[in-house]
Formats: structure tokens, C-alpha cells, sequence
């Protein structure tokens, strides 16, 4: 009859975790404003290091977020690349290039202000 002894959950420090998500939020926006994309890869590493400690927990809609709007910003500059490669689509390189910019902003504000306001996200 001996009933297993539940481990108990490490303790999350959650100020920490919000600042560190913060701190990436910044990342994005200085890789994104200079062209940096080295410092967007810091950024997402910070995340998948640090998921797992905000799993469960309302920040971790913002690591989902921030790593999400990483791959599909990247996935949509690679697009643009591959069409600017073309020479022909040139122009269409551009506007993906552009709308993903407007996009990757809308979302670092989004989340930012989300954040700020101490909200998940949807």
C-alpha cells in the first residue's frame, strides 16, 4: 500500500521569465530594424530554451508567438528570395518582402502590448 509520493513541480520564477520575454521581444524588433538576422536566431533559441519553463503558464502564448511569427517571417523571406533569384518576379519579391516586414512588426507590437498588459495571447 505504498502510494507514490508526488514530485513536486519546480518553482517557476514568472518575473523572470517576463522580463526574459521582454528581452526577446527587443531582440526581434533591433534583428528585424537592422537586418540582423543573427540576432533573430538569439531570440529563438532563448525561446526553445526557455519553453519549457513557461509552459503552463500565461507567457507561454508569447514564446508560442514570438517563435511562430521567427519561422514565418522566415519562411516568407525565403519566398522573396526565391523569387528575387528569378529575376522575372522581382517585383513580387518585394511585396512579400514588404507585406512580411508590416507583418512581423504588427506582430512584435501585438505582442509587446500583450505582454505589457500581463495578457496570454490568443
Amino acid at each position: 500500500m505504498n502510494e507514490p509520493v508526488p514530485t513536486p513541480e519546480p518553482k517557476r520564477d514568472l518575473e523572470a521569465l517576463f522580463g526574459l520575454t521582454r528581452i526577446v521581444y527587443g531582440l526581434m524588433a533591433v534583428g528585424l530594424l537592422f537586418s540582423a538576422g543573427l540576432i533573430a536566431v538569439v531570440a529563438i533559441v532563448i525561446d526553445y530554451v526557455k519553453f519549457d519553463e513557461a509552459r503552463g503558464t500565461w507567457l507561454e502564448s508569447h514564446f508560442r508567438w514570438q517563435i511562430r511569427t521567427f519561422w514565418f517571417g522566415l519562411l516568407w523571406l525565403a519566398t522573396g528570395c526565391v523569387l528575387f533569384l528569378t529575376l522575372i518576379l522581382i517585383p513580387l519579391a518585394w511585396l512579400i518582402w514588404t507585406v512580411a516586414a508590416i507583418w512581423v512588426v504588427y506582430r512584435i507590437v501585438k505582442g509587446w502590448l500583450a505582454l505589457n498588459d500581463r495578457r496570454a495571447l490568443a
